[in-house]
């Protein structure tokens, strides 16, 4: 395998900078951390070059806080020096990471997203018979450090700039040696590469019929029960030893003319519909956006952007019926 090499002073690269913290500050310029860092920015860039160059990056500062999409989650937001240099990393890293994973990957990726995800989803349960779809215990919290460190010095060289990794992989550990910070920018390309060699046994090792995975959520095909029942046991034991990550139970083997659960949708050969994760999100959004209004925090062109926000949430599934049932059992607030 072919490593690339990145060294430390193109991270540290004004014009490499630059574009992080813009990045970074995307949608937040009005945060008062990222106007500070903004305020001075020659000077906080020169001073975060220093700090790359000479090994005193990241800060490992975290902001903890709880959200329910659509189960309970724990965030760690970085604190904006190290956003910046997150996104300084990822600028070089991430599309080197981005060429080698296969195209059945769909999380966090230009191009992809839940969407396509389901739109490749369905086109599989219109061709093959039957399907396995799994998802791994505690993900985040569950990859461990040193087999992370080892799949990216396989594909990266450069001893200074695998140590800033290290550090950032080290930054902020669920448990000794495991877990990475759900909310940060490494983590989401660090976790998906994580399962790039799952994605390439089930495709070429196991020869299944076809498979897509959105982060840690995996389905594929097959043209029977027991080719399906054989593939699991080999992804268990393969997930086990290679990757210390264990299946959250139970996983799903059935016919595809059943239909199956992916990313929010109830995908089916004939239609696409909505889960149960969507039809919440769109409820506690909905309340969401009119509670604003009715105590005052928005106006009535604030709640409509605010009901087209929601109707994004279910735009693409066959969903009227359900919105117009939802819509009697609770009425709009009349403006």
């Amino acid at each position: 395998m072919r490593r690339t090499r990145i060294e430390l002073a193109a991270v540290a690269a004004i014009p490499n900078l630059a574009e992080a913290a813009a990045r970074a500050a995307r949608g937040k310029r009005e945060r008062p951390a990222v106007r500070a860092f903004l305020a001075d920015l020659e000077g906080n860039l020169g001073s975060l070059a220093e700090a790359i160059l000479s090994g005193r990056v990241p800060r490992g500062d975290y902001r903890a806080f709880r959200i329910r999409d659509p189960k309970p989650r724990v965030i760690h937001a970085a604190c904006f020096p190290d956003r910046v240099l997150h996104h300084a990393v990822m600028c070089l890293a991430g599309p080197v990471l981005e060429r080698t994973m296969t195209d059945t990957s769909f999380a966090c990726r230009p191009g992809k997203g839940t969407l396509a995800a389901v739109q490749a989803a369905r086109a599989a349960i219109q061709r093959f018979p039957w399907y396995v779809k799994i998802d791994v215990k505690g993900y985040f919290e569950h990859i461990d450090h040193a087999v992370l460190l080892d799949l990216l010095a396989r594909r990266f060289k450069g001893g200074a700039f695998l140590d800033l990794l290290g550090r950032i992989v080290h930054g902020c550990p669920a448990a000794p040696g495991r877990g990475l910070p759900i909310g940060s920018l490494t983590s989401q390309y660090f976790a998906n590469y994580y399962l790039d060699g799952l994605d390439r046994l089930l495709l070429e090792g196991l020869g299944v019929r076809a498979e897509l995975r959105y982060m840690d959520d995996v389905l594929w095909f097959c043209d029977d029960r027991d080719q399906a029942r054989e593939t699991l046991a080999l992804v268990c034991d393969w997930l086990g030893a290679k990757r210390l990550l264990r299946l959250k139970e139970p996983p799903q083997i059935n016919r595809s003319a059943h239909g199956v659960g992916f990313c929010g949708f109830r995908v089916r050969a004939g239609a696409l519909l909505l889960g149960r994760r969507r039809r919440r999100r769109y409820a506690e959004r909905r309340a969401h956006w009119e509670s604003a209004w009715q105590s005052g925090q928005i106006d009535a062109l604030g709640l409509q952007r605010g009901y087209d926000a929601v109707r994004a949430i279910v735009g693409h599934a066959q969903s009227g019926g359900w919105r117009r049932t939802n819509l009697a059992r609770f009425p709009a607030p009349e403006l």
